[in-house]
């Protein structure tokens, strides 16, 4: 046997990683990594804003995300729009996660009808761009059904999304082993019981791992409302850009907002997969 080799368990010789990967892998290495690319952009991004001669304020950035008046504590309007954000996407996402599962289970029902709407559906919706659906939404069908810029902006990220989600539903169904089918029809259970208290239950263990990212997709792609105006962090930083022309203090700012949403919204989901996982 080899150096680069060793045994495993069963006596069959598999090849060692390389002392290089394991380095690379070690925690330390990766955090000084992972330090050493984002203090490379931030130093690009200062150098850069530099170079145009730039005049950076951040002791203007605080009354933006929190102000001190008379009456106590106030929200700034960067917090405030990060409500609006985080608002939309939570309605946006609940409106995605039952048309997905509608469309999905249309497209296993087996009827001629129901598979042929849900294709036609998703091959729609994933074949032109949000921005162009947003637009549609807003200029087209907006006037037509009466509603504001809010409602478009909600359906439509509700839309986009659920095609996405429809596909994670159906992959998590089909995961599901075909005797689980057979053992319900076998008892008398119907195709809405098997669905309701065997299929589903046993599906969310596939079905959280992509479902967590989706969430934090959603919150990010809101960003596209903007066009239309809608007030959420990226129209209200826009705003006070257009007023300020604090330009890189506000987009930083946004981006960091952005991140530490998503990266809550991560850990959370995680940590709803382990405890999941502890109790199946």
């Amino acid at each position: 046997m080899s150096a680069t080799q060793i045994e495993s368990f069963k006596g069959v010789p598999v090849k060692s990683r390389p002392g290089i990967n394991l380095f690379f892998a070690s925690r330390p290495v990766s955090i000084i990594i992972y330090l050493l690319v984002v203090s490379l952009i931030l130093y690009s991004a200062y150098t850069g804003a530099q170079s145009m001669g730039y005049n950076w304020q951040w002791y203007q950035l605080p009354k933006y995300l929190y102000v001190f008046t008379d009456d106590g504590f106030q929200i700034g309007e960067l917090i405030l729009g990060l409500g609006y954000t985080i608002n939309i996407s939570f309605v946006s996402f609940v409106l995605a996660f039952f048309l997905g599962l509608l469309v999905a289970l249309l497209r296993l029902s087996g009827l001629l009808i129901g598979g042929a709407v849900a294709i036609a559906f998703l091959e729609f919706v994933r074949n032109v761009p949000l921005l162009v659906l947003v637009y549609l939404f807003y200029y087209v069908l907006g006037p037509i059904f009466k509603f504001d810029r809010y409602t478009a902006s909600i359906l439509v990220l509700a839309v986009y999304h659920s095609a996405l989600i429809s596909e994670i539903f159906r992959a998590g169904i089909n995961a599901v082993a075909k005797g689980q089918w057979e053992g319900a029809k076998s008892i008398g259970m119907t195709t809405s019981q098997t669905y309701r208290y065997i299929i589903l239950p046993q599906s969310i263990k596939f079905m959280l791992p992509p479902m967590t990212g989706e969430v934090v997709h959603m919150v990010k792609s809101s960003a596209i409302v903007s066009v239309i105006a809608v007030a959420e962090l990226t129209t209200i930083g826009q705003n006070i850009i257009s007023d300020t022309y604090l330009s890189f203090e506000i987009w930083f700012t946004i981006a960091a907002l952005y991140f530490v949403v998503t990266v809550i919204l991560s850990i959370g989901v995680s940590y709803i997969e382990r405890r999941y996982a502890v109790i199946t």
